[in-house]
């Protein structure tokens, strides 16, 4: 049990440290350019794109308040940071056939920045 719960907290620690890397504050504004079809916050709910809460550790396609494709709701993904890296990098190539029409974001620190807001809603 103790053994456990070290791998829990060394676990969490990292998360917190990737992270850190990121701005919050700047991933503000780099979801400006999800924000057309993705909410995050209290009142968030899916409307063109699903919720953005609490993506990180979600498995992917599973909210219930949006219509997902089947290519999304037959990924098993979770999505971690790794995972959510590599599809705002490339979203056809993580999920090839997903509904989403985005081509990605090539610049490493606005994902950080973007995961860093992100995180902040759980």
């Amino acid at each position: 049990m103790k053994k456990k719960l070290l791998l829990v907290l060394a676990l969490s620690c990292g998360a917190a440290q990737a992270y850190a890397a990121g701005d919050a504050i700047a991933g503000r504004t780099a979801f400006a350019k999800c924000a057309s079809c993705h909410q995050v916050g209290r009142s968030a709910r899916g409307v063109f794109g699903p919720q953005l809460n609490g993506i990180i550790g979600r498995p992917a396609g599973s909210t219930r308040d949006f219509k997902y494709s089947t290519a999304m709701m037959n990924a098993r993904i979770v999505w971690s940071e790794d995972s959510l890296r590599a599809f705002l990098k490339s979203p056809g190539d993580v999920v090839p056939g997903n509904k989403m029409r985005f081509f990605g974001i090539g610049n490493d620190k606005q994902i950080d920045d973007l995961l860093a807001y992100l995180s902040q809603y759980k």
